[in-house]
């Protein structure tokens, strides 16, 4: 990731506290955004063709924006993004953002791998023991792997919580051919 995304979204975090706007309307604004964004190769190559000038793509995010309803602080955010030509990286600075956001409301990312679907309620409460195990809440994200055979691993931060069959294994064999 470029130097300069972290400093769009530092800064763009920055007035969004600031001005304590509602984080999770901007968040939907800045999907909103991202999906048309990513849903319109002609949009895309409009914005980042350095033949056309900023003013005229400013123009164009104005129109864009009468549909999609965007708080004037996102708007400014992309319009600015636009007049330094770095609109193109819009959805690293959305990211990058979130990351900054989160980390200010103490939500820490989870990535949690289970071996099979689990169902609504098991969900919740490995949540709900995970957020009590990291002292903060948690945004988890859900992945299947069958090669962890049962249980689940899950990552927060740089912190990896092993319980899945397959670690145990692995644990096992180290201390028999230790041995």
């Amino acid at each position: 990731m470029p130097a300069f995304v972290a400093r769009y979204a530092d800064a763009f975090a920055d007035v969004v506290t600031d001005a304590r706007l509602d984080t999770a309307a901007i968040d939907r604004q800045f999907s909103d955004f991202l999906s048309t964004w990513e849903g319109s190769a002609e949009l895309r190559a409009f914005f980042v063709n350095p033949a056309i000038p900023a003013p005229q793509k400013i123009a164009v995010l104005d129109n864009l924006n009468a549909r999609l309803g965007m708080q004037k602080e996102l708007r400014n955010l992309l319009a600015v993004l636009i007049s330094n030509d770095r609109i193109g990286h819009v959805a690293e600075v959305a990211a990058a953002y979130r990351s900054i956001l989160q980390a200010q409301l103490g939500i820490r990312p989870a990535e949690i791998v289970t071996a099979r679907q689990l169902s609504a309620g098991e969900r919740s409460t490995l949540v709900a023991e995970l957020a009590r195990l990291a002292g903060a809440k948690i945004d988890p994200s859900f992945k299947l792997d069958a090669s962890i055979l049962g249980g689940a691993v899950v990552r927060i931060g740089s912190t990896v919580y092993d319980g899945s069959v397959r670690g145990r294994l692995d644990r096992l064999k180290e201390v028999l051919t230790a041995g």
